[in-house]
């Protein structure tokens, strides 16, 4: 209920603060996945835990501040997209997201992501999208790639995880390529 078909048995659906029991045992099993980028893989460490990080973001999206989604395959629980930042006075986002090892390869995260600039751009009118991929994380800058992003320049050591500063390239799609891109077909 309430999701959006990304074809072959998969689907982009909210993630809400009931269902933390589901994301603790999720993020449990693909931790160490997870945890050189993710800062959240720290502390989402049981069900109360993910009951906070879904409750947060619940409120964030009340406030029109962001949005989390969990990405289905088959029902199961294997990933997940967020507008990790949502500024619609601003007329800019940021797209975060996450996908089980054992579910790569599909195209899930390019389609649920195409799915979310489609609604950011088309429906609540913003111009700007963008994505932060650490230079390490080669799967998630393909994706910035094929979602037609343009990588805007490189953060250098703009936040701590795992005991270490950490760089962030900034990957950035103007509502104007989108549509060019869409009409191009």
């Amino acid at each position: 209920m309430l999701s959006t078909p990304l074809g072959d048995g998969a689907e982009l659906c909210p993630l809400e603060p009931w269902q933390a029991p589901e994301l603790a045992a999720y993020t449990e099993r693909v931790r160490d996945h997870l945890a050189p980028w993710l800062p959240w893989a720290h502390s989402v460490t049981d069900e109360e835990s993910a009951r906070a990080f879904l409750q947060r973001h619940a409120d964030r999206q009340a406030a029109d501040e962001g949005r989390i989604y969990g990405i289905r395959l088959d029902g199961e629980l294997v990933g997940g997209m967020m507008f990790r930042l949502f500024d619609a006075a601003a007329g800019s986002c940021e797209l975060g997201a996450w996908l089980a090892p054992a579910a790569q390869g599909r195209g899930l995260v390019t389609t649920a992501a195409s799915r979310m600039i489609d609604w950011a751009v088309g429906v609540r009118g913003l111009d700007r999208v963008e994505w932060l991929v650490s230079p390490r994380n080669g799967p998630s800058i393909a994706v910035a790639k094929r979602l037609g992003m343009t990588h805007e320049g490189t953060l250098r050591s703009v936040f701590p995880l795992g005991g270490r500063r950490h760089d962030l390239q900034v990957w950035a799609l103007l509502a104007g390529e989108w549509r060019a891109a869409a009409a191009r077909g």
